[in-house]
């Protein structure tokens, strides 16, 4: 791939996330409304398993397609998803690595619940996370920013072609 096929990859995550990052504060803010109850009425639970879908699916794309893009631009391809994690971290995307495996742990029993009384905590859960995890994807998004100016396009190109092609010669 070029440097150019990683930036389009990265822009085009980008507009993934957005749009789950959309969603995903759509619903942040019909849960922040109702709170953290003992219990609630249907249309709540409702709203509620929509915000815990929505955290999943946005945590997956940060974690999963986001990072990976980032480290495809920066040339960090490979390694576990630690390793992924721990490059964001070194980015100063967020404080710590524990801070990015609470919110995957946390998508991970959303993925798998499905007593209600265990769900109602994922409720509580979830709604404290969920602010962690915008700012992590507001972070990273500006950290983005960076590889999408014209001013990094030709550099990379510069540096694709540097390394393609023998000194002296120019890439057609």
């Amino acid at each position: 791939m070029s440097a150019q096929d990683y930036l389009d990859n990265l822009q085009e995550t980008l507009s993934i996330m957005d749009d789950a990052l959309h969603w995903l504060e759509r619903s942040y803010a019909k849960c922040q409304a109702i709170g953290i109850k003992e219990a609630y009425t249907e249309d709540e639970f409702d709203i509620f398993e929509t915000l815990t879908s929505r955290f999943a699916r946005a945590s997956d794309i940060l974690i999963h397609k986001l990072f990976r893009s980032l480290d495809a631009v920066e040339l960090e391809t490979g390694g576990t998803m630690l390793d992924v994690v721990h490059r964001a971290e070194k980015r100063g995307l967020f404080e710590s690595a524990d801070d990015v495996r609470l919110i995957k742990d946390l998508r991970n029993q959303i993925v798998h619940e499905y007593v209600t009384k265990s769900l109602m905590e994922i409720f509580a859960d979830t709604l404290t996370y969920t602010s962690n995890l915008l700012q992590i994807i507001q972070k990273t998004k500006a950290y983005c920013q960076q590889y999408l100016t014209g001013a990094f396009d030709t550099q990379a190109a510069q540096a694709e072609s540097n390394s393609t092609n023998p000194p002296g010669t120019v890439k057609k």
